[in-house]
């Protein structure tokens, strides 16, 4: 008996070692919290939570609170830091995190805190090269980590933010022309207005049915999500079809022709993203599928080019994160994406 009265009173002396003395909690507070527009965003558990919206460019500020659990208790410390961080993580390489932006701004040398305590904090101009992105084999995220570092076990708190990334118009944007045909049994034609478009545009085609000897039952257009991650033998793609629009249900004949309008707006999708440092690519294609009697498919795919509009602009976005927008246009045009973006929006 005596000995189990003496183990339990061991272990219950290590415990109250550990929790011992004074701990705190963190806080991290932007200066512009109240008036920062915030965007919905996918978790890796699949989850939409709202997160602070940034923009390349846009400084980063605010406050550290940094409340003691224990007043009139002396918190020892070897120093009081925040840092801005970008980062990759492929799943399939966890614990491994590929960071491409990492700022540090010390906020305080070790030392003592006797009590709550609040730091200021601002990260100028910050270069933001990449979208928020959480897919189904990698991550890109963005967070602030502020850390009170200590000798047993620091106390930190991370606090994501979300990046968008704004082009302008595409100077090019030409038409996509394509033929599908199975020797003297099918010969199709089909045409969409543009290669590239914003994520909230609208998809506007013809197929014209040149020749039909084969009897087509079902016809639909996806839009189809690839997600490239890894490099030479290692190299993982994840399709994912994001849409499905029928275009007929029923045998075309010979002369006709169908109109398409698809509408993006109403469909989880982000910009393209090709080799997003040198780790991942995001890319979309409309596959244009036809079933016949006999349940044969046939299908052809063809790339597209999507892209976040600028317009967002100017009704949320600092002007620093305006002129990085038209820095990002790069041509010496004398209006502004901004004003081509109201106009073509008001137009």
């Amino acid at each position: 008996m005596s000995t189990h009265t003496f183990l339990s009173v061991t272990i219950h002396h290590n415990m109250s070692f550990f929790s011992f003395g004074q701990s705190a909690e963190i806080d991290v507070v932007l200066t512009d919290a109240e008036t920062r527009k915030k965007a919905e965003h996918k978790t890796e558990d699949g989850k939409k939570d709202k997160y602070f919206l940034f923009y390349d460019g846009e400084t980063v500020s605010g406050k550290i609170n940094i409340t003691l659990k224990n007043p009139g208790k002396r918190l020892e410390h070897q120093g009081i830091k925040i840092e801005f961080v970008g980062q990759i993580e492929l799943y399939y390489d966890r614990g491994n995190h590929h960071e491409f932006v990492s700022l540090v701004k010390d906020l305080a040398r070790p030392g003592e805190l006797t009590q709550s305590q609040t730091f200021d904090f601002e990260f100028t101009h910050v270069e933001k090269p990449y979208e928020t992105y959480t897919g189904q084999n990698v991550k890109l995220r963005y967070f602030l980590r502020a850390t009170v570092s200590r000798r047993l076990n620091d106390i930190s708190k991370e606090m994501d933010i979300v990046v968008h990334t704004l082009s302008t118009y595409p100077e090019l944007n030409s038409s996509i022309k394509m033929e599908v045909g199975i020797e003297d049994c099918l010969h199709i034609e089909f045409e969409y207005n543009k290669s590239k478009y914003h994520l909230k545009d609208v998809i506007v085609g013809k197929i014209y049915f040149l020749l039909v000897r084969i009897k087509i039952k079902h016809m639909e257009i996806d839009i189809i999500k690839r997600e490239t991650t890894g490099t030479g033998p290692s190299v993982y793609h994840e399709n994912d079809t994001i849409a499905k629009y029928e275009i007929m249900d029923g045998a075309p004949v010979r002369g006709e022709s169908i109109p398409i309008r698809l509408f993006l707006a109403g469909y989880e999708m982000t910009p393209t993203m090709r080799d997003i440092n040198k780790k991942f690519s995001v890319r979309y294609y409309l596959n244009l599928v036809l079933i016949d009697e006999e349940e044969r498919r046939y299908f052809k795919q063809q790339e597209i080019t999507l892209w976040r509009k600028g317009d967002v602009v100017r009704k949320s976005m600092s002007s620093q994160a305006t002129i990085g927008a038209q820095r990002f246009e790069g041509s010496a045009s004398s209006e502004s994406a901004l004003e081509k973006a109201a106009r073509e929006d008001s137009g």
